[in-house]
């Protein structure tokens, strides 16, 4: 009888060696959405806290949201957390927080994002505190009420393992409006 043995670093890195085709990934990634994501994504602690948030920042300037994404960052630099906390530490960030406990490693970070791209409530820490210049809000909540972005699976450096970002508008539940986005890191080993 012969045995091999493959360690967990390499099975993964045979795995991920090629890319898998782009329509692969996207069917895998609608899937998991529709299967695992959109289940939750509408519950009414995340639509009223992006609802309230709407009602603070909808008449801010670039201005604005530039000077408060610059305190975010300082925030981290300086451990300081007031505004930081605003989002991690608030009932809709709980609750994404335990659907992230529930898919048992397949779902790693979550953020919900108003309708200027500023976070709402994350799952944990993020790097700046607009996300209104990137895919995951451009490519959603400014396309309209249906739209969805799947990001690229990729190497994240900070946890050295694959995932792919899966990006949508949220909307009201009573009129379809889009009121903002959402945003869920998913380990590429899930989609496959």
């Amino acid at each position: 009888m012969i045995r091999t043995a493959f360690s967990f670093p390499l099975l993964a890195g045979l795995l991920f060696a090629a890319p898998a085709p782009a329509a692969d990934g996207d069917a895998a990634m609608a899937a998991f959405l529709e299967n695992a994501i959109r289940p939750w994504a509408a519950a009414p602690v995340v639509i009223e806290a992006v609802e309230a948030q709407n009602a603070v920042t909808g008449g801010y300037s670039q201005e604005k949201i530039d000077e408060l994404d610059a305190a975010w960052r300082a925030q981290l630099d300086s451990g300081s957390s007031d505004l930081i906390s605003a989002v991690t530490d608030n009932a809709a960030a709980e609750f994404l927080r335990s659907q992230v406990d529930a898919s048992n490693g397949k779902v790693t970070e979550v953020i919900v994002m108003d309708a200027r791209g500023l976070n709402v409530a994350t799952s944990g820490v993020t790097s700046d505190y607009w996300q209104g210049d990137e895919d995951k809000y451009s490519m959603t909540y400014s396309v309209g009420p249906d739209a969805v972005h799947f990001g690229e699976i990729e190497l994240d450096e900070s946890t050295q393992r694959y995932q792919a970002q899966i990006s949508f508008t949220l909307v009201d539940p009573d009129s379809g409006a889009p009121i903002g986005a959402m945003t869920v890191a998913v380990d590429g080993a899930a989609l496959f």
